[in-house]
């Protein structure tokens, strides 16, 4: 048994003491520091602690982090780019269409958007109801957040040209 473990967290490894039994979100949170993982409901439910795994969205309310290791984490602070502070297309989406309210749900629908835009780079807005369809949101904005998706889809795409 080993007293550590090293995660890759926004392409970078670290090296922690081992987490025990502890959740992701809590070792992402307490010990990286890494504040945009939110703790929502605990039961993976609201999307609110949503990172990528691999690409993919998963809770990290559930997901205990030593299931982790040997895997490419990816946080909302990961997303920008690291040399210039850039935001991506999907946080630059949501901040021009005002996609979050009281911000519960901002990290689990930004990141859950992310995973799904890079493999439907141009979604209808049925594809994006259905891609956010287990991220809650408090406030009721659902529209906002449609558009801050389609507005980031724009942006990729402009990138791309």
């Amino acid at each position: 048994m080993t007293n550590t473990i090293e995660l890759t967290v926004n392409g970078s490894a670290r090296l922690l003491p081992s987490p025990g039994n502890r959740t992701l979100m809590d070792v992402l949170r307490d010990e990286l520091g890494l504040k945009a993982t939110k703790y929502g409901c605990g039961k993976g439910q609201c999307g609110a602690c949503t990172v990528l795994i691999d690409g993919q969205p998963a809770r990290a309310c559930m997901l205990r982090a030593k299931r982790a290791e040997n895997c490419q984490i990816t946080t909302l602070e990961g997303l920008a780019d690291p040399q210039t502070g850039k935001l991506s297309a999907v946080q630059q989406g949501f901040l021009e269409c005002e996609g979050a309210q009281c911000g519960y749900c901002l990290n689990g629908m930004v990141m859950t958007a992310s995973a799904f835009l890079a493999s439907n780079p141009s979604p209808s807005r049925d594809e994006i109801r259905q891609a956010l369809r287990h991220n809650l949101c408090r406030c009721g904005t659902h529209l906002e957040i449609i558009a801050s998706v389609e507005r980031a889809a724009e942006l990729m795409r402009e990138a791309q040209a």
